[in-house]
């Protein structure tokens, strides 16, 4: 059996290596939060290990964040963090590989005004349109991986005693992203393998629509022509590979913006801007969301989808089977990265531009003219169960299986 200091560093590898893809002489930049400083020392290693010749940190703090909020005056939300966007921006175009460190609370704003978090990030998103889509191209080699911090293990893990939370949530995320193997890197690649395939039997049937139906969801989702389904393995502007998020379990593409139509209802709470989204659902008509209802979090959802024009619409379809590692855990873990690759899900916001024919070089116009949505903001949202069916509409109108009680058909 591995130690925890083997798991450990192993993850490290994994996220420098198949996450980021650290190749040598890059600039390696990782953000977190500061009380990951130990995990992260171990990620500057692997990333020196790999060749960078500058790993860059930069740290936030969730106490510093919270004060903002509740101290700070008005006037400061509304302006744009244009020089933190510069920074990234200038970084990317120098291909830079980007890790993100996640470890905030899933509570961490609540009692905060709704209000002053979206007017926050409204001017952050504004901010990072063009850095979003330099991601969402995949211009540069990007990843998000997870960090275990006491507050998130203990919304996690709250009937566990306090010292053992952490450790549990450890545990938890090793067995996740396949750190406790003996051989990580070899098991991923055998894991991208697998997703691949599944994205190439659905490219190969070019379907004009998907129909998802399960209680409380009823919805039709067209597809753009040349739509392109992807699994979070990518290839960036250089030709190098890198895995988008770690852990991952879905293959995914992009709505036709204007060919949504129906109700469909969260099966999962959202965790979006530091408070909890739960039991809501969103009724579409000619893709806009019309009505939408949320038994917790009615107000931050109203300002989630009023976030810009593009955040009525959805920018993401992604099929995750029920019977996958995270979801057979049992676990919810109250952040996306984990809760989407437990589900089926889909975004709010912004589209990929890597899920359309010739996408990765096309305008945002040029995106828009091919049925792609635009927006500041992508954020993703759980809607499958162990009772989805789902079926694809071909070009002839005929209904095939692709799930059937939340799980593949074929």
């Amino acid at each position: 059996m591995l130690s925890f200091e083997q798991k450990l560093d192993r993850y490290a590898e994994l996220a420098v290596k198949v996450g980021a893809n650290v190749q040598s002489g890059q600039v390696f930049v990782i953000s977190a939060m500061i009380d990951t400083a130990e995990f992260v020392r171990l990620l500057v290693r692997k990333g020196y290990e790999a060749g960078a010749k500058q790993v860059i940190v930069k740290y936030g703090d969730e106490t510093v964040n919270r004060l903002r909020f509740e101290m700070a005056p008005e006037e400061s939300f509304q302006e744009p963090p244009k020089w933190h966007a510069a920074e990234l921006e200038e970084l990317a175009a120098n291909n830079a590989a980007f890790l993100t460190v996640l470890s905030s609370s899933p509570d961490l704003m609540k009692g905060i005004d709704p209000e002053r978090i979206s007017t926050h990030q409204r001017a952050f998103g504004q901010a990072m349109a063009k850095y979003r889509q330099y991601q969402q191209a995949d211009k540069m080699s990007w990843t998000g991986v997870a960090c275990p911090s006491p507050d998130w293990a203990a919304k996690v893990f709250p009937n566990l005693p306090a010292a053992e939370q952490v450790s549990q949530l450890w545990e938890a995320i090793f067995a996740a992203v396949r750190a406790d193997l003996e051989d990580p890197v070899a098991a991923w690649e055998e894991h991208i393998e697998r997703l691949e395939t599944k994205a190439v039997a659905l490219n190969s049937k070019k379907y004009q629509a998907l129909h998802f139906l399960s209680p409380g969801t009823d919805l039709t989702v067209e597809l753009p022509e040349g739509h392109i389904w992807a699994q979070a393995g990518s290839v960036n502007e250089q030709g190098t590979s890198f895995v988008a998020n770690i852990p991952t379990e879905e293959v995914y593409t992009a709505p036709a913006k204007l060919g949504v139509n129906g109700t469909v209802s969260s099966t999962k709470p959202l965790s979006y801007g530091g408070s909890i989204i739960d039991r809501f659902s969103l009724t579409f008509e000619n893709g806009r969301i019309i009505d939408f209802q949320a038994k917790e979090g009615q107000d931050t959802l109203e300002r989630l989808i009023s976030m810009d024009e593009g955040s009525h619409y959805l920018g993401e379809v992604a099929l995750v089977p029920f019977h996958s590692p995270i979801s057979e855990s049992g676990i919810l873990y109250y952040t996306t990265l984990y809760d989407e690759n437990a589900s089926c899900h889909l975004a709010i916001g912004s589209s990929y531009a890597s899920n359309i024919e010739g996408g990765k070089t096309m305008s945002p116009e040029e995106l828009a003219a091919h049925g792609m949505n635009t927006s500041i903001t992508h954020v993703d949202f759980m809607m499958g169960s162990p009772e989805t069916n789902i079926y694809g509409i071909t070009a002839n109108g005929e209904r095939e299986a692709i799930f059937l009680k939340g799980d593949w058909a074929f």
